[in-house]
């Protein structure tokens, strides 16, 4: 651990035993499949997700901008209104009822001063908030407190079967069924989305809130996504691809590469987005971070 900042200790890394397991589901969302066997060499990974407090030490040590708080360049978002090309990120607001649900426009909002520190925009604050898992990070955010801390990102093979929990093939990361009534097994949507949600759901839970999976490690579903390593491909059928074959075809007009994110977040609800499991994976540009996004770290 030597050169690392004084909080990565041993006890702050889990290890994961090198292992061959079935990743994947061919049960779920077309972008899981196909599940296949993937041997994984053992490893050492964060025990959880990394906090507010956390990167504020990162962020005072190295005087670190996030992605979200550095001047926007208009030719990276072409035909963008102006009043959009400010410093900003993307965050969740409840809506007031019921609505479409294929419309994510109506929950989610370009915010000006919103970042890491100021998660609901310019005039709110981390206060009381230390123990949370910091958002608003895009991918380059995230590798750079990785390189400080002495450690790296994880691969979607790593992180997928860090969150199994050596449970080959199970749905969840506590087992083959789901929650069942009056169970908090995780910080994913309990209640009306996006509206409504129960009480103590529906905002991040500072980590280690729920139990633990097979491996000891927190929050391996629900309360953020987590970024990998690995570009997102439609499929698995390819492993990780170019940056180039990484771009959203539906927006041609942004050359971005999108990066594999895993875990869910307190914003997936089982009506809408049944994404806290091991096997499912979503795609992130890597210039954008979100009110939902942060990251754990692994040995190198």
């Amino acid at each position: 651990m030597i050169g690392r900042p004084s909080f990565v200790t041993d006890t702050d890394l889990v290890w994961v035993p090198a292992q061959t397991t079935t990743l994947g589901s061919d049960a779920h969302y077309p972008e899981e499949g196909p599940a296949r066997e993937v041997t994984v060499d053992g490893f050492w990974i964060q025990r959880h997700q990394v906090t507010n407090a956390q990167f504020a030490d990162f962020v005072e040590a190295t005087g670190y901008r996030t992605v979200a708080e550095r001047p926007v360049d208009p030719a990276d978002y072409p035909g963008a209104p102006a009043e959009n090309l400010v410093p900003g990120s993307m965050v969740f607001r409840r809506t007031a009822g019921p609505v479409d649900l294929r419309h994510l426009s109506q929950w989610w909002t370009w915010t000006p001063g919103a970042c890491w520190n100021h998660p609901r925009g310019p005039r709110s604050s981390l206060t009381d908030r230390d123990r949370h898992p910091v958002v608003h990070i895009a991918f380059e955010d995230a590798a750079a407190y990785a390189a400080w801390a002495g450690l790296s990102l994880p691969s979607e093979a790593q992180w997928e079967t860090a969150a199994r929990g050596g449970l080959p093939g199970a749905t969840y990361t506590w087992g083959a069924d789901p929650e069942k009534p009056g169970e908090r097994r995780a910080n994913y949507w309990h209640g009306e989305f996006p509206y409504l949600p129960e009480s103590g759901y529906g905002t991040t839970q500072p980590v280690g809130s729920f139990e633990p999976n097979g491996y000891g490690l927190f929050d391996m579903a629900g309360n953020v996504w987590e970024w990998t390593t690995d570009w997102y491909a439609e499929d698995r059928t390819t492993g990780p691809c170019c940056v180039a074959d990484s771009y959203d075809p539906a927006q041609p007009q942004f050359r971005i590469g999108r990066k594999v994110i895993k875990g869910g977040s307190f914003l997936c609800a089982d009506s809408y987005c049944m994404r806290y499991r091991p096997a499912a994976r979503r795609p992130q540009m890597v210039d954008t971070g979100m009110s939902h996004i942060g990251f754990r770290c692994v040995g190198n």
